[in-house]
């Protein structure tokens, strides 16, 4: 396999384990599985590129979720893995630490781009690197560093022309601004749009940063960053705030429903977001297999074979065929 390896890919499930006959339940993503609605006079705007005025709507929305000021500080991209490729590219050759274990494209996308990486364990401090590189909350054990702790490693690496980048993939699960409404020095976050929402495939994310940082992505992402559909359900998903309160507590509910099914079935949680949940067992792989056999896909970990991510299942069969699936 080419790159990191990733959950979702259901040709691989299906070239693996063969063509469920109920069809698969993918459990290796931690995504949504109850979307925001998309109206169907949305769909219309696929017939027209996108214009300044809607990619204004959609970033003018987007600053007002997450809580910044100055609209020139948000860079809409085609999800927010874009934004990590091209972030690497736009920067002069540099020494860069990643705050592992993390979602693999990080360090990927430093290392295609010719940066010095290395993964730590432990948060670096300005004498290692020029750039660090953190998930908050983390995936996939949902680990969350302290604001100050990464507030004063970007203030030092700000003195020497460098940054912390801040993956916030999973921060819409609280109703939280996103750090860099903090206003602290030396911040780049991203969001994803796709996760909380459950679009992903619409691929819509958001870099926010200084103005000098997301002037150089649009001007790398061209006058289209992302499609017209994009944009338009972007700008209303972003502050309908009812559909927002209304999801996080049935995801608190769900991923409290889960922890039920994975304890019940003898297995321990270490960690996870109300979106997905971590459970380590010397078992891992057996359990993975197992549970595909059943048509249920799962998210395994090669490079820690112990561990094992539960995505959240949505109707009502989903939930009732994992466990049946764990013989409960």
């Amino acid at each position: 396999m080419i790159g990191v390896y990733h959950g979702g890919d259901l040709a691989s499930a299906t070239r693996e384990f063969g063509c469920p006959t109920d069809g698969w339940l993918d459990l290796s993503t931690g995504i949504n599985p109850l979307p925001w609605s998309v109206p169907p006079r949305m769909f219309e705007s696929l017939y027209c590129l996108p214009d300044s005025e809607q990619i204004e709507m959609l970033n003018t929305a987007a600053a007002e979720a997450y809580g910044i000021e100055e609209i020139g500080c948000i860079a809409c991209g085609p999800g927010s893995q874009a934004l990590i490729q091209w972030l690497p590219r736009l920067r002069d050759k540099c020494r860069v630490a990643v705050f592992a274990p993390t979602y693999g494209e990080h360090a990927h996308a430093w290392r295609a781009a010719g940066h010095n990486v290395f993964e730590t364990s432990s948060m670096p401090n300005a004498g290692e690197c020029e750039i660090a590189v953190l998930t908050r909350p983390n995936n996939p054990d949902g680990t969350s560093i302290e604001i100050d702790a990464v507030a004063g490693l970007a203030a030092d690496l700000e003195k020497k022309g460098g940054f912390v980048l801040v993956d916030e993939a999973f921060a819409d699960l609280d109703p939280v601004a996103s750090i860099c409404a903090g206003g602290w020095a030396g911040i780049i976050a991203l969001r994803s749009f796709g996760k909380f929402y459950g679009l992903p495939g619409l691929r819509l994310g958001f870099a926010i940063a200084d103005s000098e940082t997301t002037e150089s992505l649009r001007s790398a992402l061209g006058p289209w960053p992302v499609s017209s559909l994009a944009a338009m359900v972007g700008a209303a998903a972003l502050v309908d705030k009812t559909w927002q309160t209304e999801t996080r507590n049935r995801l608190a509910l769900s991923s409290g429903q889960l922890d039920s099914i994975l304890e019940a079935a003898g297995l321990d949680i270490v960690g996870g977001t109300h979106l997905f949940r971590l459970v380590i067992s010397s078992n891992a792989r057996a359990i993975h297999e197992k549970l595909a056999r059943a048509g249920i896909f799962t998210r395994y970990f090669p490079e820690n074979p112990r561990w094992l991510r539960f995505g959240l299942p949505g109707k009502k069969d989903d939930w009732e065929r994992l466990e049946k699936a764990f013989g409960l």
